[in-house]
């Protein structure tokens, strides 16, 4: 198993922890605006996982968590597996997600191989493939949400509201999903790499950060617990 990258110190990215994030080669969506597109279809690149194990060996008592993200880390065949090894390690495990796999998310929840889940949720169901490219079906997504719902774990759902989301788009999702008890939205950024063909819709103006914040407050009845950033 190979890490296509490695952040080895974050505030960020496991709410209340210091963490480590994994980052994994290969992705199901092909979301127009990804942060991390040069990494979707790559094999075998970066890091052998066991050099992060032994760099994480050197950091046990400084680090309380790792994060398991992508490129989409289910993925991956073993990382079940690895996330066990990790909490065998002392770390709390975080996955991102796009929702996209039900089954390997219920297998990790089912072996206690998460301790904190993000997933990510890019529209109202109607526009996902719109958004997430043909891979995506917002029928997994459902199944995924309805696992952690069922389940004890601590998760977030979180959106990047970019630019082709509306109001009304933000009130159809708030009110598509049950009441969440983390909803991040996150603002939209250009990426640093994308295909030509996507560049009429990544120059769009982004959402200005008060017009985020009037979002959270709008869709605040139907999910309480929102926060903008």
């Amino acid at each position: 198993m190979k890490l296509a990258g490695l952040i080895k110190s974050s505030t960020l990215d496991y709410p209340g922890a210091l963490s480590a994030v994994f980052f994994f080669p290969g992705c199901n969506y092909d979301c127009f605006y990804c942060h991390n597109r040069d990494i979707l279809h790559g094999e075998g690149i970066g890091m052998d996982v066991n050099e992060a194990l032994a760099f994480l060996e050197k950091r046990k008592g400084l680090l309380d968590a790792v994060v398991l993200s992508g490129g989409e880390a289910a993925l991956q065949k073993g990382l079940k597996e690895l996330a066990l090894t990790l909490k065998s390690m002392g770390f709390l495990v975080k996955l991102d997600t796009n929702g996209s796999l039900p089954e390997a998310v219920s297998s990790m929840l089912a072996s206690n191989a998460l301790d904190y889940v993000a997933l990510d949720y890019k529209a109202p169901w109607s526009r996902y493939h719109e958004i997430a490219g043909n891979g995506a079906n917002a029928e997994q997504v459902k199944e995924t949400a309805s696992l952690l719902f069922a389940s004890s774990i601590s998760f977030e759902a979180r959106t990047t509201v970019i630019p082709q989301l509306s109001l009304s788009d933000m009130l159809v999702m708030a009110r598509e999903m049950p009441p969440l008890p983390r909803y991040v939205l996150n603002p939209y950024r250009m990426p640093p790499s994308y295909r030509q063909e996507d560049l009429f819709r990544l120059k769009k103006p982004p959402h200005l950060p008060e017009t985020l914040l009037a979002f959270a407050e709008a869709i605040k009845p139907f999910q309480p617990n929102v926060v903008a950033y």
